[in-house]
């Protein structure tokens, strides 16, 4: 069972210690409950015993040191106070998802989705989508998603909190019959001091220590109370130090008290055999499931699926309107200047004003198209990781490899910035009747919104925040047009410290320098202030962009490997 000796976690480098030196031991086979007043580090106590925090001190699974989280993966659960089960998907299809990341075996994947619905009573819930079910059903499914991998010890974090009687009850009841049943051990979270009898050890956290631990009947007598319910009254009496010394005066009682409870856990005579524990699939397995799995998910937002197609289908409408004729009317300039007339001259220096602003305008819309592909990008990788962060986290707990996450992640995002930019190019070539070779066109600008959409999708990896990692993308959206130099002239000595990092930069380039040849080029170098001013070719931007999105997948393969827990 779960134990732990002089864990400490802090606030932060250099912040205060918000749990000190903590040491505690779980009863096996048996309801655990862990109270205390707000703030006072249950939560912290039972995070760091599974590794979800850093924390200095050792922590224990069946008297064995937990080198690192994955030590766990099928031994022990982890239920969070809210269940992390995509809305949009049924009950039956996130037991499914669950399954099929940790379970190998179609046929041992079937009997456990049997099982699960029927231990958790939802079996008859099983076709209902998640964001419809009672807080009560959506305490199940958390329990569920855990029991999937079968663990002989769970810890719920506030699993009945917020729940009214009825449902509280029927959750604590959930939760001893498989105890008594299948010997499974429970640690749970709780703040309904009323409950407190049900419970079969009890460990009190305050000012970031185990202040006691023992049977119910042990806690009224030490801190001299007739009801549960007045525990905090007399806790808050006395500082830390009395408690961690009074604490310290029943050592030997407490040992023989949990020898005692874990005697007094009813368990059946013959308790079902725990489950052998299932080969994970393969990562390639995991990473197909993944990908299917968001394939679903966004089909079934209907509220993200319509913001995708408004701005996919949208956007593009916004450039045609400026060139809704699709003609480049490039006038031939008509004289020698050496031997023009005044009049000949005036009619020369019209054609050029009137290309130089034909030229611009083409220009201008190339760069309008690869603005508007980043901001594609910026909404399609924003927020992706980090609004589904802590599903994540869950799931890497039971035994989802971060390789395989992060390369969904990249693979989803990819297809659908390919697909915006090649239906942008498509749209607006047809319509504008831009000149150039097809083939490099939507290349470029398809791998401008893939670009940004990868960097993008590494904010959100590096974030916990949705909301600071979909700001950062737009901000970084809003400064590809001024640091881009095509629209306003950057100071030379800023030029090349900017323009790589610049993604609209190697998208315009990379389209104009296409139409090379043509009358619109022509005119656009010729309305150059700088004859010698670089525009990078195709294959040179499509080179940057490539290197763009190589940053951005370590920013995601670094991000999905570290913890962050909100």
């Amino acid at each position: 069972m779960l134990s732990c000796e002089n864990l400490s976690v802090q606030a932060g480098p250099g912040g205060p210690l918000i749990l000190n030196q903590a040491s505690a031991r779980f009863l096996p086979r048996g309801l655990n409950a862990v109270i205390g007043p707000s703030g006072c580090g249950k939560t912290t106590l039972m995070k760091a015993v599974l590794g979800i925090l850093p924390s200095t001190g050792t922590a224990y699974l069946e008297d064995e040191p937990i080198q690192r989280p994955e030590d766990l993966v099928g031994r022990v659960g982890f239920a969070p106070q809210f269940t992390t089960a995509q809305p949009q998907l049924t009950v039956a299809e996130s037991l499914g998802y669950a399954l099929r990341l940790t379970v190998d075996d179609r046929a041992a994947r079937a009997e456990r989705l049997g099982r699960v619905l029927e231990v958790t009573g939802l079996a008859e819930h099983r076709d209902k989508r998640v964001g419809s079910l009672s807080g009560g059903q959506l305490r199940r499914l958390s329990l569920g998603l855990e029991l999937t991998l079968d663990p002989a010890c769970m810890v719920c974090d506030e699993v009945t909190s917020g729940l009214d009687p009825h449902s509280e009850d029927q959750i604590l009841a959930l939760l001893r019959r498989l105890a008594t049943e299948r010997g499974k051990s429970f640690v749970c979270i709780i703040h309904n001091l009323a409950k407190l009898a049900q419970f079969d050890w009890i460990t009190v956290v305050y000012q970031g220590d185990v202040a006691f631990q023992g049977s119910y009947p042990e806690l009224l007598a030490h801190f001299g109370v007739d009801d549960g319910l007045r525990l905090y009254e007399v806790l808050n009496r006395q500082d830390l130090a009395h408690w961690r010394a009074r604490r310290a005066e029943r050592a030997e009682a407490e040992a023989a008290d949990l020898a005692a409870a874990a005697a007094n856990v009813a368990v059946a005579a013959e308790p079902e055999p725990p489950a052998p524990a299932p080969a994970l699939p393969s990562g390639a397995s995991q990473l197909a499931t993944l990908l299917a799995r968001r394939l679903r998910l966004f089909f079934r937002d209907t509220g993200y699926l319509g913001l995708t197609m408004a701005i996919t289908f949208g956007f593009p409408l916004l450039v045609v309107i400026f060139n809704l004729t699709g003609t480049w009317d490039v006038r031939k300039v008509p004289m020698e200047r050496s031997t023009a007339s005044l009049e000949a001259i005036q009619q020369a220096v019209a054609v050029q004003v009137h290309n130089a602003q034909v030229a611009n305008l083409a220009a201008g819309l190339v760069m309008f198209q690869v603005i508007l592909l980043t901001l594609m990008g910026a909404n399609n990788g924003g927020r992706e990781i980090s609004a589904e962060r802590v599903l994540y986290e869950k799931e890497r707990m039971t035994g989802l490899s971060p390789l395989a996450y992060a390369l969904s992640k990249i693979g989803f995002v990819s297809l659908l910035a390919l697909l915006q930019g090649a239906w942008m190019c498509a749209f607006v070539k047809v319509v504008c009747q831009f000149p150039g070779p097809w083939g490099e066109q939507l290349a470029v600008l398809a791998a401008s919104c893939v670009s940004m959409s990868v960097v993008c999708l590494g904010f959100s990896a590096l974030l916990v925040s949705p909301e600071k990692s979909s700001l950062l993308s737009i901000y970084l959206v809003g400064f590809q047009l001024p640091l881009s130099g095509v629209v306003l002239a950057l100071p030379a000595a800023l030029t090349w410290v900017c323009r790589p990092f610049i993604n609209a930069y190697w998208g315009w380039s990379g389209t104009m320098k296409s139409m090379a040849g043509t009358p619109i080029w022509d005119a656009y170098t010729a309305s150059l202030p700088d004859k010698g001013s670089y525009v990078a070719d195709n294959e040179t931007a499509l080179l940057v962009l490539l290197a763009q999105g190589m940053v951005g997948a370590a920013m995601i393969l670094v991000g999905c490997q570290q913890k962050r827990w909100s």
